[in-house]
């Protein structure tokens, strides 16, 4: 089902999170689960994935994740803004330690001068036990802009820089 590279890159994310006991979940835009589906079609990955919501919807960004519909109105679906609050969303609703969240313009239609098809935000956030007021969220943010490359290419890309966000990120803690 997923190729080769994007089952290397998810073997490698469970691998680590496996070895570092935590747990990750995903909040989904235009990828529609695709991201979750690369994570468990790892053998073992029932250890470390907690789940995923496919909000594909404005309005199950808001229902689902607690995304605010005025942060929606004000920046648009696909926006730094969104994609982090669908990130912090993700680790407040579901209790994994790692979320990663993607929002775009797969294609081939939706796209506009400011936002065109193939920008897709990308956020992974972490919770960070460490402080002394309690659970700490951190949310690190990425901008691809892919192209019209079709929107088939622009899906694969986008779980493939996901998985790969999440290993840059883990790398940096």
């Amino acid at each position: 089902m997923f190729d080769d590279k994007t089952i290397g890159l998810a073997t490698i994310v469970v691998n680590w999170l496996r070895d570092t006991k935590q747990t990750i979940i995903t909040a989904e835009s235009c990828t529609g689960g695709l991201i979750v589906g690369a994570l468990t079609a790892i053998p073992g990955s029932s250890d470390v994935v907690y789940g995923g919501y496919v909000t594909y919807a404005n309005e199950a960004k808001t229902a689902m994740i607690g995304v605010e519909a005025t942060m929606i109105a004000q920046y648009g679906a696909v926006s730094e803004q969104v994609v982090r609050a669908m990130a912090e969303g993700a680790l407040a609703a579901g209790k994994a330690d790692v979320s990663i969240a993607v929002s775009g313009i797969a294609g081939p239609g939706g796209g506009t001068r400011e936002k065109p098809v193939g920008l897709v935000h990308f956020a992974c956030g972490l919770k960070d036990q460490k402080s002394f007021s309690g659970l700490v969220e951190k949310t690190m943010h990425r901008e691809e802009k892919f192209g019209e490359i079709g929107r088939d290419a622009i899906r694969k890309n986008t779980v493939d820089r996901a998985l790969q966000m999440v290993l840059d990120t883990m790398d940096g803690v």
